[in-house]
């Protein structure tokens, strides 16, 4: 992996998530990231590797050159890199992991019931779709 490159592994079906997807795109002028759905042949590659459960979609995952973030973890890392103000939730990691990890999950647990999901993943229209690993 190009170590400049972070790869964001997301719920493809979930609204809320290619919501989030797009919002990071607009705030990521420098490409840092690229993305792959979780449900696609290359984010169950990425899964394997890092001995990740493969049905389960409820978590973001940032991968990058030390390793992999879940939850909570990979969206604040995720937000540091963002050119924008919300670049100040990254300082929510000094709140104890088990705590974030909490409100991530019951968000998490409820973003279909909340904002819909789809029936297909996201596919990139093609001024974005050389940011996606598909």
């Amino acid at each position: 992996m190009n170590s400049r490159k972070k790869i964001i592994l997301f719920d493809g079906t979930c609204l809320f998530c290619s919501k989030t997807v797009q919002f990071i795109i607009s705030r990521d002028p420098n490409e840092v990231f690229v993305f792959a759905p979780l449900q696609s042949k290359i984010g169950h590659q990425f899964l394997k590797k890092y001995r990740l459960p493969e049905n389960d979609h409820d978590s973001f995952i940032l991968i990058d050159d030390n390793g992999y973030y879940t939850k909570s973890t990979a969206a604040l890392k995720v937000a540091n890199y963002l050119q924008s103000i919300v670049k100040i939730f990254y300082l929510l990691i000094i709140v104890p992991k088990p705590l974030r990890d909490s409100v991530y999950t019951f968000i998490a647990k409820n973003r279909y019931k909340w904002f819909g999901k789809k029936t297909k993943c996201l596919y990139p229209d093609d001024n974005i779709r050389k940011r996606f690993l598909i």
